[in-house]
């Protein structure tokens, strides 16, 4: 018999292992084209999609339409608006002015800002960065709408919220906050001498080679740019104009996925900042009372099943992102949109997921239990001051609500597992002490809620209404300046679209009174003696706000 010599069983288990490689490769593309293919057919808005391991691409490609009108395929060099994205490129040069000995994180905001409000509270450089300075945030407020076409210089920007009541006591609370960063951008302009425009250029894309990466501009002709899209219930259309001097250094940056990478890579290497400065980034940060929270600078710190995550995400008129990196498995995933609709959140982290033989459980998998195995685990569960969620069981299915959103079945994968579409959401119940516990997981974390004594909500009930009722109701509705809803029917559905906003379908349960299903809202229309309509009044949020019909 011959024997195979040592050199050559080696090369042949070298060989076998470059193989496995290329199968796994391969398979992994598969799965992606599958995934990507069915969340972005050819014939609407499109991503551009990248993974990279240890900073070499293993998968780049765009599917879906860059420009509808002109009927212009999604290709990997498309620039985007990448939204909140643009938050860890805001944090890292405060950082980097930090290393340069021009700033301290630790410092007051009043030492750049000298006549800023800070109304009892000392708020630092940390409590921008990592959302707890209670300040209100610019997007949350109702004149946010009102604004969103007109140009502002950041110190104009500032003046509308801030002297705004402050959220919470500096430190105490986490709330995400666009405010904070947009003061950010103009410490950078006060420390360095130059725009922030000027700044992120100079000293990070020209340093990096990011040739497609830009501070945004919607009269500036941008190269390669993928027109932004909104969903409404009749198709597509294209975004609302939104000045791009408003999200300023919370948002207002333009990418490709090419320079996304060039720009995780350089986090990485420490091109850009020392290991400890950017330690301060990826680690989260603590309140005043000690209590960890995953957002550190302009990076949240995550897991998808069980491998650490650093992770941001950006939603902005037109356009969603999303950029996770695995620093155990050294692998970059990216995603970007031309469409403020579908999930790309979800979407990345279900392919990221896949790049490293993580992947999520998919429904098909389900198993069908006893109805007696799911009914054990009905009830009310709370899992902190502001959160219930209830299980309920109908027609053979389980279902999970929480308080104040919508009805959604979970699917069995074991007798105490379950669920979401998608896979990336979870409940795994048990029992302790007599009482039932649910462990529930979302995007990496989970959050524990014991069995309570409490009804689930009645849901309202949907009524008919005949089409020619209905139609009375069609027009425009000025809730208030600059954010209208327009109200459409199609043969016996009505439907309500809100300034910057996709179209949802609204529900009848009185003959002028209709609710939402997609968010806890009410809209109620209201008649003059002649039983003419002339307005609407929008119930939500504790808010009530009526708004005249526009001939």
């Amino acid at each position: 018999m011959k024997l195979i010599s040592t050199k050559n069983f080696i090369t042949i288990i070298v060989l076998l292992f470059l193989a496995s490689i290329t199968v796994q490769s391969q398979n992994l593309e598969k799965d992606v084209d599958t995934f990507l293919n069915s969340m972005y057919p050819s014939n609407e808005p499109g991503v551009s999609f990248l993974i990279a391991k240890e900073g070499k691409p293993i998968y780049h490609k765009a599917f879906g339409m860059a420009n509808l009108e002109l009927d212009v395929p999604m290709n990997t060099n498309n620039v985007f608006e990448i939204g909140s994205i643009t938050k860890q490129f805001t944090a890292v040069a405060i950082l980097m002015l930090e290393e340069q000995g021009k700033l301290k994180v630790e410092d007051d905001i009043t030492k750049f800002i000298p006549d800023y409000p800070t109304m009892g509270n000392t708020i630092t450089i940390h409590h921008l960065l990592n959302h707890t300075s209670g300040i209100k945030s610019y997007t949350s407020m109702q004149s946010f709408i009102k604004h969103a076409r007109t140009d502002m210089t950041p110190t104009e920007l500032i003046d509308v919220f801030k002297n705004e009541p402050m959220d919470f006591k500096t430190g105490e609370q986490f709330l995400y906050n666009n405010s904070g960063y947009i003061i950010l951008g103009h410490i950078i302009e006060v420390v360095s001498g130059q725009s922030y425009a000027d700044f992120i250029k100079t000293h990070i894309f020209d340093k990096l080679g990011m040739d497609s990466s830009y501070y945004g501009s919607m009269k500036k002709l941008i190269p390669n740019r993928a027109t932004g899209y909104s969903s409404t219930q009749n198709g597509f259309e294209n975004a609302d104009y939104l000045s791009l001097t408003l999200p300023y250094a919370a948002g207002s940056l333009m990418s490709t996925t090419s320079d996304l990478l060039k720009w995780q890579m350089a986090l990485n290497n420490n091109q850009l900042l020392s290991k400890s400065s950017y330690e301060k980034a990826i680690h989260g940060s603590t309140l005043n009372n000690g209590e960890h929270i995953t957002y550190g600078y302009g990076l949240g710190e995550n897991n998808i099943n069980g491998s650490r995550s650093i992770q941001h995400g950006g939603g902005i008129f037109g356009y969603t992102t999303m950029g996770i990196y695995l620093p155990e498995e050294k692998v970059y995933a990216i995603g970007l949109t031309n469409c403020d609709c579908k999930n790309i959140t979800s979407a990345t982290t279900k392919i990221a997921a896949m790049a490293i033989g993580k992947p999520f459980p998919d429904i098909k998998d389900a198993i069908k239990l006893p109805e007696t195995d799911l009914k054990k685990w009905v009830g009310a569960y709370q899992f902190d001051e502001s959160t219930i969620r209830h299980i309920t069981f109908e027609n053979g299915q389980l279902f999970s609500q929480r308080e104040g959103s919508t009805k959604l079945p979970i699917y069995a994968m074991s007798n105490s597992k379950f669920i979401f579409e998608g896979g990336d959401t979870s409940y795994e119940f048990s029992s302790k002490d007599g009482k039932k516990v649910a462990n529930f997981t979302n995007g990496g974390n989970t959050i524990v809620g014991t069995e309570i004594d409490k009804a689930a909500p009645v849901e309202k009930i949907a009524i008919t209404l005949a089409p020619e009722i209905l139609k009375q109701y069609t027009g425009k509705y000025e809730i208030m300046p600059q954010f209208i809803i327009e109200i459409t029917v199609k043969e016996n559905q009505i439907f309500a679209q809100a300034t910057g906003q996709p179209q949802f379908e609204i529900f009848a349960e009185k003959e002028d009174s209709f609710f939402l299903k997609v968010v806890p809202a009410q809209l109620t229309f209201n008649k003059d003696d002649k039983g003419k309509v002339i307005s609407a009044t929008l119930n939500q949020g504790g808010q009530q706000m009526t708004g005249s019909k526009l001939d």
